[in-house]
């Protein structure tokens, strides 16, 4: 293959619409415009969300409670969940994602102390609840805040 046999896809290049080049474009005149009003004139047209002075949407729905921007959001993951490493394996971020514990690791990922755990693991991650931490040190693993 030669640079000069390169092209497209087939279907991947469309002409470009060129308006207001004369009646024969079908596009011609008014440009697509219509006649007069607001949506003809140049720089006209309404911002996002106006509904002709109707209330708008995103003030007529109720505000509820408050979203700190600021929070951390832990993807969360149960002890028991840890079973399926072998034993002496060292669990993180990485191998959680690969065992398909999680999609999204999000701020980090917490683990937290529901049911049991019978493999010395050591895990790596950014937080432990402490029912957590005390069940994995248990089972003779190591808890490591990342």
């Amino acid at each position: 293959m030669k640079l000069h046999e390169l092209s497209p896809a087939p279907g991947s290049v469309k002409d470009v619409k060129r308006k207001g080049r004369g009646a024969g474009s079908g596009n011609g005149k008014t440009a697509g415009k219509g006649h007069k009003g607001q949506n003809a004139r140049s720089g006209g047209g309404v911002r996002p969300g106006f509904e002709g002075g109707q209330m708008p949407l995103q003030r007529r729905v109720p505000k509820r409670g408050f979203n700190n921007i600021f929070a951390t959001k832990y993807a969360a993951i149960n002890v028991s969940a840890l079973e399926r490493f072998e034993d002496g394996a060292v669990v993180d971020e990485k191998a959680i994602i690969e065992a398909g514990l999680i999609k999204k690791p999000l701020d980090g990922i917490k683990i937290l102390g529901n049911g049991e755990l019978t493999k010395k693991l050591t895990v790596s991650v950014a937080a432990f609840s402490a029912s957590a931490k005390q069940k994995i040190e248990a089972a003779g693993g190591k808890a490591e805040v990342k």
